[in-house]
């Protein structure tokens, strides 16, 4: 077979349909003031469901980053927040979303004009902040839902106070919407969320067979669907498409890496404007990154749901997230991804965009190479802002880091 052919036969067929369901999305939230929808940004990490049962439209400004990012416009419009006093050291995703709102920029044009904001602290303390200033610019409703960093447990006076919330969250909507909230309705669209969940995870268990079927690059762009129509039909319907395709890859053998020789788990967000080199840089070691701890925040928690008590078990489950826990309770996760995936190394972003998933970082590094032995490396930049990015620097590490994982050879890590 051709390399060609090669190359063709390793493409993801899902991909076509997944760009139509986001632009179809895109649509939609777009013209919702033609269709007399309400259109509601919220943080990544936060509660959606409940916006999904009043048919609110979720737009998230984090995921128009990303857009942004792979665009290679995210250097120009940090500049332009940064014109206006911003700080450079502030993430890029708010830099980048500010400049955007100001002059309607980005690839799409800009995001659609909110009727509210919804802001969850559970990913950063930034956002509150970011989402103020656009609740001003706006001149909209803002809720902000707040959840206690978890060290290691869930308090019952922590459980109470989330709780709390999510009734005043409820009645928040409720005003602004003018309409009742359906709470049968929410049984169902948790039930669907979990159930997206759950094929989610299935479908990045793939990658545990070798060769993987999938890299964690390719786990970056079917991301957007988990994270933005979560407890809906469509999610549900596209993952279980895109599982079955995984299976079919499984099961003919298909290597998302030619000649897989070495598998590693990646740290942070994606370095979205560097996707394809980055995956080029490491596919020519004969390197697949088989995981991530990014693709899979969007369903560790869901061992905390309750489909039959969907409601009361969104506390724990949107304040147990990855970002919202210890460094301690942290590495056990990667520990878990390093044995589950078979990893040979660890690649870590040291994000300067994303201080919460970067503190941390060296502890985690440490404890890794004591508990599984295996060698970890460093790259540093912006998320989106490519002004940050020396694919020199970048290159002389991959290489050096490779250089010893080969001298290693795989599975040379303690005994899993």
């Amino acid at each position: 077979m051709s390399q060609t052919d090669a190359e063709k036969k390793r493409k993801f067929r899902s991909a076509k349909r997944m760009r139509e369901i986001m632009t179809e999305y895109y649509i939609e939230a777009k013209t919702a003031d033609q269709t007399g929808k309400k259109v509601a940004w919220i943080t990544s990490g936060g509660p959606v469901e409940p916006l999904i049962v009043m048919d609110v439209i979720p737009v998230y400004p984090e995921n128009y980053g990303a857009m942004i990012g792979a665009s290679h416009m995210g250097g120009d419009l940090c500049a332009k927040a940064e014109a206006l006093g911003y700080s450079t050291d502030l993430c890029s995703y708010a830099r980048a979303d500010i400049a955007c709102a100001l002059e309607n920029g980005g690839p799409i044009g800009g995001l659609p004009k909110p009727d509210m904001l919804i802001c969850c602290n559970n990913i950063c303390g930034t956002v509150m902040k970011w989402y103020e200033v656009q609740a001003r610019l706006f001149n909209v409703p803002l809720f902000i839902f707040d959840t206690p960093f978890c060290h290691v447990d869930f308090a019952d006076e922590a459980r109470r106070y989330v709780r709390a919330q999510i009734d005043e969250y409820i009645s928040f909507l409720e005003g602004v919407c003018k309409k009742k909230f359906d709470f049968d309705r929410s049984m169902e669209v948790g039930r669907l969320s979990l159930k997206g969940q759950q094929l989610w995870q299935e479908v990045l268990d793939a990658a545990a067979h070798r060769p993987s079927p999938m890299t964690a690059f390719d786990a970056f762009f079917f991301l957007a669907l988990i994270v933005t129509l979560r407890g809906t039909d469509k999610v549900v319907n596209f993952y279980t498409e895109l599982l079955e395709e995984m299976k079919e890859r499984v099961s003919q053998g298909i290597s998302a890496v030619e000649n897989e020789r070495y598998r590693l788990l990646w740290d942070n967000l994606p370095v979205w404007y560097r996707l394809k080199w980055l995956s080029d840089t490491f596919a020519s070691h004969g390197a697949c990154l088989v995981a991530d701890t990014y693709t899979t925040a969007w369903c560790g928690s869901m061992k905390y749901i309750d489909e039959n008590d969907f409601i009361d078990s969104m506390a724990e489950a949107y304040t147990r997230i990855y970002l919202n826990i210890g460094v301690d309770e942290m590495a056990k996760t990667i520990f878990e991804m390093i044995d589950k995936y078979e990893v040979d190394g660890l690649v870590m972003h040291s994000n300067r965009s994303c201080k919460p998933y970067s503190f941390g970082q060296y502890d985690l590094m440490r404890m890794v190479q004591e508990k599984k032995g295996i060698p970890c490396m460093m790259l540093e930049s912006h998320m989106v802002d490519e002004r940050s990015f020396s694919e020199s620097q970048a290159l002389t590490r991959i290489d050096a880091f490779m250089e010893v994982i080969r001298k290693r050879g795989p599975g040379a890590g303690t005994a899993r």
